[in-house]
């Protein structure tokens, strides 16, 4: 069929079913929305298939939605229908039952294709079937004939990218020939929404005006108010198409079709829709599915549905020429107002600590999902952040300014926990702004709050620092005591990244001070965390855990919290940093759990790096290996620069127990650029530690002393002897075998020092077995002996990996002596 493109397979399942046992009746049904390609499809496919049904074909007019006619009657059709086959018009009988007989009784024994096109139901389709036999019949309809006998479905929605340009160039009689006219067919056929008859439409104007640019034509349809409009040709117009199916619809659905294109996002659902249209839930869903019965709108996934472009554009052009400015007013209003109050319930699940709130006291929206636990509101979240979203710059753009202020902030703990964290700083940005112009200065705190949280993920801490700042002082000036408070802690925050750690103790210290006298028992959960934090990076890992303790005890009554996760999580960390390895794995195992319940994916890496370095501790390697590159990917897609070189870390150190020593180097300097980046001096001695160990184990002796040396230096800078403790000990083996024994023992016995200090158990036992094998070396074997059975005894205890070695050396030594 000429002009007909794509679509094939449909064609191929249409071809298919038409190969079916002589004696059988096959039935068809083509739907979907008006200009989808139905009756094109149907034609392309009889053609094809003209060699199959040998007893001829008929294609039937059925005038469903044929302007300025009625429906046709079954029995009228049934009449021309018998005509068409050779009948004499006076030889058939009155009535549809005698019609309907005789069609059926002509028909035995035929093999014929029926094309039954623009159907409005079942009851008008069942009279005109064959009885049986070898026939086939193709019925296109724009509604969904759920009640017809034996019929299969085959819905058909929009052309593919790749086959819409196919029809556009193809009708157009033009090539795209250039990067600039393939782009322009892109753009003009997405605009049309993939939709076949308005490809069509444009396509055959373009073909009249040979001298025509493309990409000035996309241009021009693009910067068009009136789209409908433009895809006109003579009596044919997608706007009359969708005309006809719009006149059919009764007057109630009339006006909640017309109200569907107020909605400010691109699918909505029943909840949303009862408040739009000023209906019962049970009505919303009533009328939604009779929509979608009529393909005026899609349903993408259960409980969704969805206009096309052009219906939306279309219902929008209709609700300007039918309802008065103040019922769409009205009606967008009630739909931004469910939308607002239901953000704000779910997202009382998704914040740790409580926030100063703009929300005023208002009735509730009539339905409204559930969202009382923490489940049903994430899932409600997920599914409707775009439209929140779309609310959003709906509100600013006509200048609701705190309702834009207040649902930004209803979506601001959900952007921090699934990202992207581009799209929140513009939000947060933006309602910052509006915020300020218009006096709303506790929108502003909270905004520059949020704001400040974003930059801190994202690792930008000067920002993040001068963010905090204005919050605090704006909070400070509103004598708001609760913002206050979260604006020390995130301050807190920025100089533990920046690896001040006493200075973050201090400011984590001041917001506990500030939650316990307001008695909010989330906020001093949330400072503890922080609080502990602080003290495991200066290696007081006693005080930590202890400080991680009392917060999930004090969380255990928030059920699953975020803040439960992050003492879980910290635990992990000091179990696995003081040798419980078990315990260690447990926790973090724990966290990594609730963390997936809770949907926070920042966690999830967190958790997820904290086993992996576990696993690569005790000898699973290849379950290490697995979490690490996880927690990996995951910091990458989150855009996490910090996380990702801490765990880029623990890969490093992995790859060495593993001999992967040239995968190794390049993890180390990718670690370390990232630590630079972000400014973080304590990651930076890290990158510079691993990396000075790889150096050292494939020889360069040279560039391995001077980077660790580095290392020795940033780590007494920032105050952590754990990662000074575990430099030293490389030091101390890359002096044993470059120089003499002796001159690495006080490496060693300074490693051995700084990790009895913090109490690490591993630390430990590396600085013992090195002094043992340097006092080997040297000659006092008992010395030696003593030592690395120490070692040993470490080694076993905690169930590292290094022990089944250690042990052997020290028989093979006990043994020599």
């Amino acid at each position: 069929m000429p002009g007909f493109t794509g679509r094939q397979a449909e064609v191929e399942e249409l071809v298919t079913a038409a190969q079916h046992p002589s004696n059988e009746l096959v039935i068809r049904t083509i739907d979907g929305m008006p200009g989808a390609g139905k009756s094109a499809l149907a034609v392309h496919v009889a053609h094809r298939l003209t060699d199959r049904f040998p007893d001829g074909q008929l294609f039937v007019r059925l005038h469903a939605h044929t302007p300025g006619q009625t429906a046709a009657d079954p029995a009228d059709a049934l009449a021309a229908m018998l005509i068409s086959i050779g009948v004499d018009p006076r030889s058939i009988p009155d009535g549809l039952d005698a019609r309907a007989g005789m069609w059926r009784d002509r028909l035995t024994g035929k093999q014929m294709m029926l094309i039954m096109d623009d159907a409005i139901g079942h009851e008008q389709i069942e009279p005109l079937l064959p009885g049986a036999g070898g026939c086939m019949v193709l019925v296109t309809s724009r509604r969904r004939i759920a009640a017809l006998d034996g019929a299969a479905p085959l819905p058909l929605g929009s052309l593919s990218r790749t086959d819409a340009a196919l029809l556009f160039t193809r009708l157009s009689r033009r090539t795209a020939t250039q990067a600039a006219d393939t782009e322009a067919v892109a753009q003009i056929v997405e605009l049309c929404g993939f939709l076949p008859l308005a490809i069509a439409l444009l396509a055959g104007r373009f073909a009249h005006h040979p001298h025509w640019n493309l990409p000035e034509y996309a241009q021009e349809f693009s910067a068009t108010h009136d789209r409908l409009g433009e895809l006109a040709a003579g009596d044919r117009a997608v706007a009359a198409a969708f005309d006809m199916s719009y006149r059919a619809l009764p007057p109630r659905r009339r006006r909640l079709f017309r109200y569907l294109g107020l909605h400010p996002g691109l699918d909505t659902d029943a909840y949303a829709t009862a408040a739009l249209g000023q209906i019962s839930l049970p009505q919303a869903r009533h009328e939604l599915e009779a929509l979608y019965d009529d393909h005026l709108i899609d349903s993408p996934s259960t409980g969704r549905y969805r206009l096309h472009d052009l219906i939306r554009a279309y219902a929008r052009t209709l609700t300007v020429r039918n309802d008065p400015p103040e019922d769409r007013d009205a009606a967008q209003g009630r739909v931004l107002d469910y939308y607002q109050y239901t953000a704000e319930t779910a997202d009382d699940h998704f914040t740790p600590v409580p926030r100063p709130t703009l929300r005023t006291e208002g009735p509730a929206p009539t339905s409204v999902p559930a969202v009382a636990a923490y489940q049903p509101a994430l899932a409600w979240m997920r599914a409707e952040r775009a439209n929140l979203t779309a609310c959003i710059h709906h509100a600013t753009a006509t200048a609701q300014h705190v309702r834009a202020i207040r649902l930004t902030a209803s979506l601001a703990a959900h952007l921090r926990h699934q990202g992207p964290w581009d799209e929140a700083i513009a939000l947060h940005q933006s309602a910052a702004v509006t915020a300020h112009r218009t006096g709303e200065r506790l929108g502003e705190a909270n905004a520059l709050s949020e704001l400040s949280r974003v930059h801190h993920l994202v690792g930008n801490q000067t920002a993040t620092a001068d963010l905090a700042q204005q919050a605090l002082e704006l909070y400070r000036c509103l004598g708001n005591r609760l913002g206050e408070a979260s604006a020390l802690s995130q301050l807190g925050q920025v100089r533990y990244i920046s690896g001040e750690y006493e200075t973050a103790a201090n400011l984590a210290q001041q917001a506990l001070d500030l939650y316990r006298s307001l008695s909010n028992n989330y906020g001093e959960a949330d400072a503890l965390v922080s609080l502990g934090r602080a003290r495991y990076m200066v290696g007081d890992y006693a005080a930590a855990g202890n400080l991680a303790q009392q917060a999930l005890v004090l969380s255990h009554s928030f059920g699953e919290h975020l803040t439960k996760a992050n003492a879980l999580s910290d635990l992990g960390r000091v179990w696995d940093i003081t040798s419980d390895y078990a315990a260690a794995a447990d926790f973090s195992r724990q966290a990594l759990d609730l963390y997936h319940t809770l949907g926070n994916r920042l966690g999830e890496a967190n958790a997820m790096s904290h086993l992996g370095r576990t696993e690569y501790t005790i000898g699973r390697y290849a379950a290490a290996a697995d979490h690490l590159q996880r927690a990996v990917d995951l910091y990458r897609t989150l855009g996490h620069r910090l996380g990702e070189a801490n765990a880029l870390s623990d890969l490093v150190r992995l790859q060495c127990r593993t001999g992967e020593h040239a995968s190794a180097a390049d993890l180390a300097h990718q670690a370390l650029a990232l630590a630079r980046a972000v400014g973080n001096r304590h990651i930076e001695a890290n990158a510079l530690s691993d990396l000075g160990r790889v150096q050292y184990l494939i020889g360069e002796y040279a560039p391995a002393a001077d980077l660790l040396q580095q290392a020795v230096m940033m780590f007494q800078e920032v105050g952590d002897p754990q990662g000074e403790a575990e430099t030293l000990n490389t030091i101390g083996a890359l002096l044993t075998e470059t120089r003499h024994p002796r001159e690495a023992l006080p490496a060693y016995q300074r490693a051995l020092q700084l990790a009895r200090q913090v109490q690490s158990p591993l630390d430990e036992a590396h600085a013992l077995e090195g002094a043992a094998r340097c006092h080997v070396s040297a000659g006092d074997h008992h010395a030696g002996l003593a030592a690395l059975g120490r070692a040993v005894d470490l080694y076993q205890r905690i169930g590292a990996a290094e022990a089944p070695a250690a042990a052997q050396y020290l028989a093979q030594l006990q043994t020599e002596h």
